[in-house]
Formats: structure tokens, C-alpha cells, sequence
């Protein structure tokens, strides 16, 4: 279907202040082709009014678990290991395909009702995820958690291979796989190792978390006498596409390496500061030109999917850590939300910006709310006012997901009840 989007304001990071107001946008076939004056050969189907909104990238999502949303408000203010090893393993232990299906179905309805267009995720079942990605025609990046150590899977491979055999590059390439080893202390030194040989077999990325914790640490340099990070550098892991995990923990040369081996970081604000992890060195990445984006981690962490919050977070956190009031300026935190997630997942070329040619993931913000008034500069309103109920239409390779904030692709009344169903059962199991 060919979409015409008229009379909204745009984001562009190519422009001076930011955004043009008032132009449209013609979609044809999934691909942004015409910006401004409309083509007299173009024909559209669907014509939406973007009068007092403002169009701009989707949001990326960089780092999800997303059937955690089953586990929401599960296991609260306790420190991370202990939250990790009492209460989220053994719950998730008894997760079905069922779970992790409906768990993913409804963090899928929340992200897009706060204008996520693309994630990168990280979970046992990736299959199942991947089937409800499929049907709601949202953009992800799946991959399945690996361990060896902390958890008794004693997974061989067989998994991820078929994983990415069947789904990468899927569904008009909205879906691709990476390799998810859960952590350097869930993961022996072999075992990422080999990890590593099949990513690039593959000739795919990988999803970690990295230095997320003092404990973390701790424990690697009483193992291995070394930080996770010179660890994963050692072992060549940096060698393929890596995207980590948080960062929080990091020397000058953790720091320097992840610069030179072209890292991707993954920061959570949110989950950091609940777990209590501490404060990521975000000021020090900069000055390194190390590409960030931002994650929410999942729900059980967070404890939602909102990435206005992390927006938010990210800018005026780091002021306040560094007392630099200049530090992440508006226009950076929302490029950290879009552009920057392209980038890590390495496409950036489809989408993460509003250019012709790319695909058309694109959201509209009602303006139209008092919170957002006056509109003397519409990025500090995204960073600073803006909430994710402000999300009105979410379109996704030219497929809208939701309009005038009504879901097309999810019965958002059916998940709940499957919800409902599955966090009975799962709480009286652990009981």
C-alpha cells in the first residue's frame, strides 16, 4: 500500500535545527520516496493528516528480553545477583512456549504504543519470539540465550543454527539473528570461544551483556586475573560485530579496546540505576567516538519497554554525573534512540533516519498536548517533555501498526487474557 503523509513537521538530523515543518512524505512500496513536493505520477491508497505532528525515525530498542514482561513488578529492590539467581532463574525455569510467546506478544503491543519500530533481543525460545515478531510485522533482532556455566542447558548449537537458517533475514528482512552468550561469567572462556568461530561462520553479530556489575568484575578477574572486557578482546569475540550490554565497569584501556575494536555499546539508564549497578562512563565514550544506543533491558529490570524514559534518562543523567550541563545534547540522545540502534544492528542503511530510500519506519507525535506547549524547539521536546502516549501512528516497512493509537497487527485484549492466564499459573508455581 502507498502511504502519503501530509502537512507534518519532519525530523531530519541533516538540518540545521533539526526538523522541516509542514511537508509530506510519499511511501510507496515499504520505501520512502518522495520528501516535500509531492510527485504528479505518485499514487497513494492511504493519505494520513499530520497536522500538529511531528514525524521522525522509529525508535531501536537495543537491548530487550522481551517475554520479561511476564515477570513485571515479579522481584524488586534487590541487588543484581541475588534478584538474578533467587528469583528471576528459577521462575524463568518454569516459563513454557506458551509463556514466552504471550510475554512477547504483549511487550511487542507496548513498543509499539511507545513507537518502537525495531529491537534487538535476547531470550531462551528465540523461536517462538521470532513466530511473534513475524505476525505483528515489527522489525527484531533475535537471538538465543546462551550459557554453560550458571544454568544447566548444556545447549550445543543446534538451536542458533536453526534459528538463523530459518529466520535471518525473514519477512522482507525485518528479522535477522545474532548470537547471544548471556555473559562473560555465564560463559566459560571455551565456550565463548567457539561462540565466536560460529558467528563468524555465520557472518553475524553478537549480543552480550558486558561489565554490568562489580560482582561481574570480581569474578573475572579472580578467574582469569583480566576485566571482562580484555577478556572478550583476548579471546577475539571483538573480532565480529559485538554488540555489549551496559558497560558500566570500565578501565582507560577497557575503554580504549572497546574504541579500537569498534564495540557497540548497549546503555540502559533505567535498568542500571534499579539494580543499582552504578553509572556507565558515558562521557568517556564520547570522547572515544564509541557508538552508544539505548535499551531498556527487560521488564523485569526496568520495569517497562518506555524508551521516551531512556531518552530522557541518558541526557540529563550524564549532566548531572558529570556536572556538564552540555554533556548529550538533545539531538544526540534522540539520534542514541534511532540512528546510533541502526547502526549497531548494522543497518543503518534501511533505516534509523527519514531519507529517501530507506525504508519507512517512521512515527508521528501528536504535538497537540500541553505538555508540548509552546513549540519553540521541537528535539528538546522529544528529549525533555514528550511521553510515549504521545505515540499516535507507527508505521514499519511501510505496514502501519498503529493508528490514532489503536494496534492493527495485535488483539491487545486476547494477550491480556493469555497474560493474566500464564502469571497465575507461573506465581503459584513458585509457591
Amino acid at each position: 500500500m502507498n502511504i502519503l503523509i501530509k502537512n507534518a513537521s519532519v525530523l531530519f538530523f541533516t538540518e540545521e535545527n533539526g526538523y522541516i515543518e509542514e511537508t509530506s512524505i510519499g511511501i510507496e512500496k515499504g520505501i520512502i520516496k518522495h520528501i516535500g513536493k509531492i510527485p504528479n505520477d505518485f499514487n497513494y491508497e492511504k493519505v494520513i493528516d499530520g497536522k500538529d505532528k511531528l514525524a521522525m525515525p522509529g525508535l531501536i530498542n537495543t537491548h530487550t528480553h522481551l517475554p520479561m514482561s511476564l515477570l513485571r513488578n515479579y522481584a524488586d529492590d534487590m541487588p543484581l545477583w541475588k534478584w538474578l539467581t533467587e528469583k528471576v532463574w528459577p521462575i524463568e525455569n518454569k516459563l513454557t512456549k506458551e509463556d514466552i510467546y504471550w510475554g512477547t506478544m504483549l511487550s511487542i503491543a507496548e513498543l509499539i504504543m511507545s513507537g518502537v519500530t525495531c529491537f534487538n533481543d535476547m531470550y531462551t525460545f528465540a523461536d517462538t519470539i521470532a513466530k511473534a515478531t513475524a505476525s505483528t510485522k515489527i522489525r527484531g533482532n533475535i537471538s538465543h540465550t546462551l550459557f554453560d556455566k550458571t544454568r544447566n542447558d548444556n545447549l550445543n548449537f543446534k538451536t542458533t543454527r536453526s534459528l538463523y537458517e530459518k529466520w535471518h533475514k525473514s519477512n522482507n528482512d525485518r528479522i535477522r539473528i545474532f548470537i547471544g552468550p548471556h555473559a562473560p561469567y555465564t560463559c566459560s572462556e571455551d565456550y565463548l570461544k567457539v561462540i565466536t568461530n560460529l558467528a563468524k561462520e555465520l557472518e553475524t553479530g553478537i549480543h552480550i551483556h558486558l561489565s554490568e556489575s562489580l560482582q561481574e568484575i570480581e569474578h573475572i578477574s579472580k578467574t582469569y586475573g583480566k576485566t571482562p572486557v580484555k577478556l572478550l578482546d583476548d579471546i577475539g569475540l571483538f573480532d565480529v560485530r559485538t554488540l555489549a550490554a551496559h558497560c558500566v565497569h570500565l578501565t582507560e584501556e577497557d575503554l580504549d579496546i572497546l574504541m579500537k575494536k569498534n564495540v557497540h555499546v548497549l546503555y540502559n539508564p533505567t535498568s542500571n540505576l534499579k539494580l543499582a549497578n552504578g553509572f556507565a562512563p558515558i562521557d568517556k565514550m564520547i570522547k572515544r567516538k564509541i557508538n552508544i544506543s539505548l535499551g531498556t533491558d527487560g521488564s523485569c529490570s526496568n520495569n517497562n519497554l518506555n524508551m521516551f524514559e531512556e531518552i530522557n534518562l541518558a541526557a540529563i543523567l550524564n549532566k548531572g554525573i558529570t556536572k556538564d550541563s552540555t554533556l548529550i545534547p538533545a539531538i544526540e540522545a534522540v539520534k542514541m534512540a534511532t540512528i546510533n540502534g541502526a547502526k549497531a544492528l548494522g543497518i543503518d542503511d534501511k533505516v534509523g533516519s527519514i531519507e529517501i530510500g530507506k525504508c519507512a519506519d517512521i512515527i508521528l507525535l501528536d504535538l497537540n498536548k500541553p505538555h508540548l506547549y509552546p513549540k519553540y524547539n521541537l528535539i528538546s521536546s522529544i528529549v525533555y517533555s514528550a511521553q510515549s502516549s504521545d505515540v499516535d501512528t507507527v508505521i514499519v516497512d511501510g505496514n502501519i501498526l498503529m493508528e490514532n493509537r489503536k494496534l492493527t497487527t495485535i488483539d491487545l485484549e486476547e494477550v491480556i487474557k493469555h497474560v493474566k492466564l500464564s502469571s497465575k499459573r507461573l506465581i503459584k508455581q513458585m509457591h
